[in-house]
């Protein structure tokens, strides 16, 4: 009876053996056969406290592995279907079991998407990388000094701030805050239209002055169709050497968000400071998106030189002091400030 028993776990250890065995080769042939296909990587993401199961069948929807029963026996004989990792992972098509196991059991593949909403300056883009990727900000920050990329894109200031293009992003893990930021720039240089350039011309404006403009038209700007129009008073303020009068570009001077203004805060010593300073100051407050950037290369036409927001963030628009004075004053009497209930 003893020798039976043995017997029979010998023969099952090797038809374990086999089996995992004939995995291997089946995957690796279909490795073999897509490996000069053009298809892009899946991305697949297992949540915390998913069980092995769960994610197998999550790789086979996303087309990775064809049969989650051999899979989940091939990873039960190696032992390793109780050392998964939740992530988000991004695998190519045609990767091996193997690869797809070490993947799921040592973190390997795995990736970080991280979202930079329009409007973000340097230093909070920083800080979101940063958390994401577990890094120092003041690392995104330094790698925003890269002197070979500024050159390259001419870029008269002391960062790249403005350049590092809004939008969601993939990061694998291990991704270098040189890395990240040769990304974003990557990015800006896809979105930059070539007819954008011939603009430039039209408009005797460089594209940093355009980056710049459109950054405080990002910052303005809370409904999409009047970005146009705020980028109009801008643009009409600078034909006649108008203070521009942002009170975001003040903002950025102080280093340091406000929720509102203050007549104190205008003295701030800084050629941001466009209550001071004619023109443009040295460069972008922050990252635009590309609708402010068309704004600033197409600005609507229109002659108005003020604007006022409403508390819901909308804006009326006019032409003369007296009228923006108005304006102003209206909307702070049907607008009363809050009184404290202490």
């Amino acid at each position: 009876m003893r020798s039976r028993f043995r017997a029979d776990v010998v023969r099952q250890r090797a038809t374990t053996a086999r089996l995992a065995h004939a995995s291997i080769l089946v995957v690796t042939g279909l490795a073999a056969a897509c490996g000069s296909s053009n298809t892009r990587s899946v991305r697949v993401t297992v949540p915390p406290g998913s069980s092995f199961a769960v994610a197998v069948d999550s790789l086979a929807r996303a087309g990775i592995i064809s049969s989650p029963r051999l899979f989940r026996f091939y990873a039960s004989a190696r032992g390793r279907d109780r050392e998964l990792k939740a992530g988000t992972y991004v695998f190519e098509p045609g990767s091996s079991w193997n690869k797809v196991l070490d993947a799921l059991t040592r973190g390997e593949g795995l990736v970080h998407t991280v979202t930079i909403p329009e409007g973000f300056a340097l230093s909070s883009i920083a800080q979101t990388v940063g958390r994401a990727l577990s890094v120092a900000p003041e690392s995104i920050m330094a790698a925003a000094t890269d002197s070979a990329l500024r050159r390259r894109l001419d870029v008269p200031t002391a960062t790249l701030e403005g350049y590092l293009f809004p939008d969601t992003y993939t990061f694998a893990a291990g991704t270098t805050p040189q890395e990240v930021v040769r990304m974003l720039v990557a990015r800006f240089e896809r979105v930059w239209k070539p007819e954008w350039n011939a603009r430039l011309q039209e408009l005797a404006m460089s594209r940093h002055d355009v980056l710049t403009l459109a950054s405080i038209v990002e910052k303005e700007a809370r409904l999409a169709e009047e970005r146009p129009v705020i980028s109009a008073v801008y643009h009409n303020r600078l034909k006649i050497g108008m203070l521009l009068q942002a009170d975001p570009t003040v903002q950025y001077a102080l280093g340091k968000h406000v929720d509102r203004v203050l007549y104190r805060d205008l003295e701030v010593d800084s050629r941001y400071n466009t209550y001071k300073h004619t023109g443009l100051p040295p460069g972008p407050i922050a990252s635009p998106g590309a609708a402010s950037i068309e704004a600033a290369l197409y600005p609507a036409d229109v002659p108005y030189l003020y604007f006022v927001a409403h508390p819901d963030g909308h804006h009326e628009f006019r032409q003369t002091f007296s009228e923006h004075t108005e304006a102003r004053a209206r909307i702070r009497r049907e607008n009363p400030p809050r009184q404290s209930s202490r």
